[in-house]
């Protein structure tokens, strides 16, 4: 009996080791070594200051910065822990809507949202990505159409010429991978910073 268990606790001893210590350890030095930006969570800093992630989007509420797309993740109510609240852009609680094509409730939200767009100044026709979620509801990009919609509503609130702003856009659009893989984009915060970066380099002149 005891010729049975030696060798099934030693292989359990052994395999726990490699996949529970040997095999992170290792996958964690090489994303250190090759990935340590993104291994570390991708944070912006300003100032010394950690301004946010550039993987995970953040919601820009005020009217002088662009807005980045809808987010559906939730958390739990603090009046109540049975239930739930919109929390846009929860890092702990990665989400989409998992709402159908035909869902009502996603057709109301569409509209609802097309017709905030059209009231805080975004013109002509409104990307999809103006008006629906990501899979993970932490998206930080926003398409290039997205991002130049909202120009003339910034520009509006900031007093400041569109064609400013979209020089803006224009320079932080980020190419696909390798021209290939994925679509063109634009990381919200970074677009912001950006902004902000360029008025004060004016102010200070």
């Amino acid at each position: 009996m005891l010729g049975l268990i030696r060798p099934a606790v030693v292989l359990l001893a052994l395999f726990s080791a490699l996949t529970g210590l040997a095999y992170p350890l290792a996958i964690t030095g090489v994303a250190q070594l090759a990935f340590n930006a993104q291994a570390d969570g991708g944070l912006v800093t300003r100032h010394g200051v950690v301004v946010g992630s550039r993987l995970i989007g953040q919601n820009f509420a005020s009217a002088k910065y662009f807005h980045s797309r809808p987010s559906a993740t939730q958390a739990p109510d603090p009046r109540d822990a049975s239930k739930t609240i919109d929390a846009p852009y929860n890092a702990a609680n990665s989400t989409g809507s998992n709402l159908g094509p035909t869902s009502r409730k996603l057709i109301d939200r569409v509209k609802a949202g097309v017709a905030a767009a059209h009231a805080a100044g975004v013109k002509g026709a409104i990307p999809a990505d103006a008006v629906t979620t990501s899979g993970s509801g932490l998206d930080p990009d926003i398409s290039p159409a997205y991002a130049l919609a909202q120009v003339d509503a910034v520009s509006a609130v900031r007093g400041l010429a569109p064609e400013k702003l979209r020089a803006v856009v224009e320079a932080n659009v980020e190419a696909p991978a390798l021209g290939l893989i994925g679509e063109p984009r634009v990381n919200v915060l970074e677009l912001n910073l950006a902004l902000d970066q360029g008025l004060a380099a004016e102010a200070a002149k």
